[in-house]
């Protein structure tokens, strides 16, 4: 006998709209907390994005956005033949640069040495003492640094006391850049490990025990598990941090900074303050501040291709 053949009765398969929906009842509680966060990067983030066109044109109240005269990139032209485009370029990437040689392993190494501590109790006082600086405002923080620094402060006190004369700290360009990474190191440090110690708390605990069973001792352990295991974490800060290489604290160099370490002390961020609002020049500045929006944008689109390239790890 031959046999027919069954047909088979599929159920219709929902459109992309009906699955969207499904999908969003089954999460509507997530999309409703992410409400704030949107409207938040839409209000003060994405609308204002607008305000970049007068950096192509003589921006004047009465004109208005749309209204000023056009100068196309007359601005851009002016910034990269100032006097201070080099000066200023210099300052933000050294600053930045000290900040990832020595500041951004800091946090690394930190939780590296926590994870090591089997003593609760000295660990716990570590991370306290490590991370209260962080929730100190930064006018609070500058105006530490400034008294300890200040000729007749605690560091010159000491230095009195090891028989080195006194240094101006403040007013000297050349103590600038260690002053602000340092103090940066100390304000962060203990915060940046908290997420390099979530992730050393999330490693497979049998992959120690299969370390141990090969003869391994605290330092190979460290070595070949521990570090491996927060390295796609590293590399993804890794990124964000190069993304953001033209950006420094604007408000704690203004803090800290003053004329007579211009030389050292002046970075984007601050000359953008002093044209845009000091001066007036709001074209002018807001052109500063775009160029300096486009380089970070490079560096961090730069730096997520790098590393797709070389291994499995990118922001997308």
């Amino acid at each position: 006998m031959t046999q027919v053949p069954s047909i088979s009765k599929t159920a219709p398969q929902p459109g992309k709209l009906q699955r969207a929906w499904q999908i969003f009842l089954r999460y509507k509680y997530v999309y409703l907390m992410f409400v704030p966060v949107a409207i938040y990067y839409m209000m003060f983030h994405f609308i204002p994005m607008a305000g970049a066109v007068i950096a192509f044109e003589d921006y004047s109240p009465r004109g208005g956005l749309f209204g000023s005269d056009w100068v196309g990139l007359q601005h851009f032209k002016d910034f990269f033949g100032s006097v201070y485009f080099w000066r200023l370029m210099r300052n933000t990437l050294v600053i930045n640069l000290y900040g990832l040689f020595f500041g951004f392993p800091a946090p690394i190494i930190l939780a590296l040495m926590l994870s090591e501590v089997r003593k609760t109790g000295f660990k716990r006082t570590v991370q306290t003492i490590t991370y209260m600086p962080h929730f100190i405002s930064v006018v609070v923080a500058a105006g530490i640094i400034l008294d300890f620094f200040a000729f007749d402060g605690l560091v010159n006190e000491v230095l009195k006391l090891l028989g080195i004369n006194p240094q101006m700290f403040m007013t000297e360009p050349n103590y600038f850049y260690g002053i602000f990474v340092g103090s940066g190191i100390w304000q962060n440090v203990g915060w940046d490990s908290i997420i390099y110690l979530s992730t050393i708390s999330a490693i497979d605990p049998t992959l120690y025990e299969a370390a141990v069973v090969d003869g391994a001792g605290r330092w190979a352990k460290l070595r070949h598990v521990t570090f491996p295991g927060i390295l796609p974490t590293i590399i993804i800060m890794l990124i964000l941090r190069i993304g953001n290489m033209l950006s420094v604290g604007f408000e704690k160099v203004l803090l800290l900074y003053n004329p007579s370490i211009y030389e050292t002390a002046d970075v984007i961020s601050t000359y953008v303050y002093r044209m845009g609002l000091l001066n007036n020049d709001y074209s002018y500045s807001t052109a500063v501040g775009l160029f300096n929006s486009v380089v970070n944008f490079t560096l961090l689109v730069g730096a997520n291709y790098f590393s797709k390239k070389m291994g499995d790890n990118s922001l997308w």
